[in-house]
């Protein structure tokens, strides 16, 4: 089956440290690794993109037609992407602009490659402005050294708490800048919504990932050696069906933003935060100790001696 033309600037991008011929000489030029909505099945896309001092900025223009590109509805589905530049490869959170700023870094778009104004002309639909952020949250830096299964434990609780913390700081400014509204007519928009919903996404998703990978192997393993535990792991099952309701009920809470009284909201968020963090402690607290012995990352099948059977915790 012959190349795609895409699949032919991926390989050219990957081969020649991000350089590319063609029509794309000389272009800043990414690659941008989405994940399915519907499919699940990651989709590698070369992009073009603007810089905006320390930001990447993407631009749905999808050459102008009516409909907005698919990675574009992907990054919605799912907020964490893999960007590639070059030879540096990193997670980046994909947050569409909105309002006010949206215009903004479209005209400073505009300003820096002319090409994407006549997209504009060339359709009725309002082109997407995509922000490429920091993927984790603010002040978490992952741990030089993580040498037990105890400590990768501990350093994607530290992640979720840390997400869970920029949520907070992010409801807290996008009602600042509602209270900060006056005379007459609506409060516009604040340009923190969009954000907020794809920083609360990704968090869900890795929590819901996180839960599946210990349900489906973390916890059986321990489990089959450690029979005495059974009520710790019967109740750590149902604390897992507890957060799966309390993300749903997150996610609904997040849809209001813009109507609930902002107490209110605080309130809810706080009282749901609080449901997570606990689960975590008592996570932390009942099977930490069982993990501090175990080597990460996992020995390989090859070198356990037992046909791919793992250390025993």
């Amino acid at each position: 089956m012959p190349t795609s033309f895409n699949q032919s600037v991926i390989e050219e991008f990957r081969a020649n440290a991000g350089k590319v011929g063609g029509p794309f000489e000389g272009s800043d030029l990414l690659l941008l690794t989405t994940t399915g909505a519907k499919s699940g099945t990651e989709r590698t896309t070369p992009l073009g993109y603007v810089r905006h001092g320390d930001s990447l900025l993407l631009i749905g223009s999808n050459l102008g037609a009516p409909r907005h590109p698919g990675w574009y509805h992907n990054l919605l589905a799912h907020p964490v992407v893999r960007v590639e530049t070059g030879t540096r490869t990193f997670e980046a959170l994909a947050v569409p602009a909105e309002g006010d700023r949206r215009d903004e870094l479209f005209a400073h778009a505009v300003r820096m490659a002319p090409g994407y104004g006549d997209y504009q002309e060339r359709t009725t639909r309002r082109l997407p402005v995509v922000v490429l952020e920091r993927a984790d949250p603010d002040g978490w830096e992952a741990p030089l050294v993580v040498g037990t299964l105890a400590d990768k434990l501990m350093e994607v609780h530290t992640w979720l708490r840390g997400q869970l913390s920029q949520v907070k700081a992010e409801v807290d400014a996008h009602f600042a800048v509602r209270a900060a509204h006056r005379g007459p007519g609506e409060p516009p928009v604040p340009s923190l919504g969009l954000q907020i919903r794809q920083r609360c996404l990704a968090f869900c998703q890795a929590l819901q990932f996180h839960h599946t990978s210990e349900g489906d192997h973390l916890f059986p393993g321990i489990a089959r050696h450690h029979p005495h535990l059974g009520d710790v792991f019967d109740r750590l099952g149902e604390e897992h069906r507890t957060i799966a309701r309390v993300q749903g009920d997150l996610a609904a809470l997040l849809t209001r933003i813009g109507v609930d009284e902002p107490e209110r909201f605080r309130s809810e968020l706080a009282r749901m935060s609080a449901e997570l963090n606990a689960h975590l402690d008592y996570e932390e607290e009942s099977i930490l100790p069982l993990l501090a012995e175990v080597p990460w990352p996992p020995a390989r099948p090859s070198d356990t001696g037992e046909d791919g059977a793992g250390v025993n915790v």
